[in-house]
């Protein structure tokens, strides 16, 4: 979309050892003229952890921590906790992240009061083994997206997970909570590919496998994007925390195309209902901003911007993204031509009835 402006790379990684190989995809919590950056950190051997920094405005670094704010102390987080995102709900932040142990990716969660320090939560998405998974969403066959059982079925097809003695878990990621509740609960998208999902709870402990189990075998009524167009056609997941609008929850998420051999992944928009956000009220046609330029075409992994953060000054709506996968880039657009766009495709939607 040619509306919107790149402003470029505002970090990139340092000679701490901790980000020596890479940073990206950033949380961003905005407090007046302050945004809080919350980044994922990578080092040799694709170990991951969360770095923290301050910006003066949307775009000047102003301070920078040297030691990472979140690192691995659990098992399931042993290759890293990634690609976090955050959002204040009444007077506490949540910081969501995907805990790694270098074969399972999980959904997890910490909070805190002042954004200093952290204390987990634990993971709130299911802990079931590949096999359990395909059982339950195979009960959805004629109802969802086929790519949610091709992914499962090479699994079974390879026997892969007997390599590792069944090991491996079901991969849900790209954790995001709404910034408040909804019909007293909390809300939170996530991602079990190849579509986009909304979990309500009121505290984790509900979280069960038995909810699990519930959850997934009636999983068309939990999705809330499902990939559509050309530029989705792998896979789409949430990207930045939805910002309530007058018009509805704007979602900025991102979605990958398989081309060739290759995969680019692009920022898109949507915009969901404000009392019922499993309602799609419409969504862009075309992405909001693809890889164009030098830094989101070559890096860690080519072709990748990976909207995770925003910000607003004056009307205009700042999205922070992890660029090829090697550094932290900003675009920005007007909120309000972002909205009168995703309207405009609402209606050409209602026309064509």
């Amino acid at each position: 979309m040619n509306l919107v402006t790149k402003h470029g790379v505002i970090l990139e990684k340092t000679i701490n050892s901790f980000e020596c190989l890479g940073v990206l995809n950033p949380a961003t919590m905005q407090e007046g003229n302050t945004v809080h950056v919350f980044y994922r950190a990578v080092r040799d051997g694709n170990f991951s952890t969360i770095g923290y920094c301050k910006l003066d405005g949307p775009l000047k670094v102003v301070e920078r921590s040297k030691t990472p704010i979140l690192y691995p102390e659990t098992p399931e987080e042993f290759q890293g906790v990634e690609d976090p995102r955050i959002s204040k709900i009444e007077d506490t932040y949540y910081l969501s992240y995907s805990a790694y142990d270098g074969i399972n990716v999980f959904g997890a969660f910490a909070t805190s009061k002042d954004l200093k320090t952290f204390n987990r939560k634990g993971i709130i998405t299911p802990r079931l083994t590949f096999e359990e998974y395909s059982k339950l969403i195979k009960k959805n066959f004629q109802k969802i997206n086929r790519m949610h059982l091709v992914f499962y079925n090479l699994f079974n097809r390879y026997k892969l997970s007997n390599l590792i003695k069944n090991k491996i878990h079901v991969w849900d990621k790209n954790i995001v909570f709404f910034s408040k509740k909804i019909n007293g609960k909390f809300a939170v998208l996530h991602r079990l590919y190849p579509s986009i999902q909304i979990l309500y709870f009121d505290s984790p402990e509900e979280l069960t496998k038995e909810f699990w189990e519930d959850y997934i075998s009636n999983l068309q009524k939990h999705i809330v994007l499902s990939p559509k167009y050309k530029f989705e056609n792998s896979h789409i997941g949430a990207g930045c925390p939805p910002i309530e609008t007058k018009d509805g929850w704007l979602l900025i998420y991102h979605s990958a195309q398989l081309t060739h051999k290759e995969y680019t992944y692009h920022a898109c928009a949507a915009l969901l209902d404000l009392e019922n956000p499993n309602k799609v009220i419409a969504r862009l046609k075309t992405p909001l901003f693809s890889p164009t330029e030098s830094y989101e075409k070559e890096g860690y992994v080519a072709n990748v911007v990976f909207p995770t953060g925003t910000a607003i000054f004056n009307k205009e709506l700042y999205i922070y993204y992890g660029a090829a996968d090697s550094c932290v880039a900003v675009a920005s657009i007007n909120i309000n031509t972002l909205l009168t766009e995703l309207k405009k495709s609402k209606n050409e939607k209602n026309n064509k009835r």
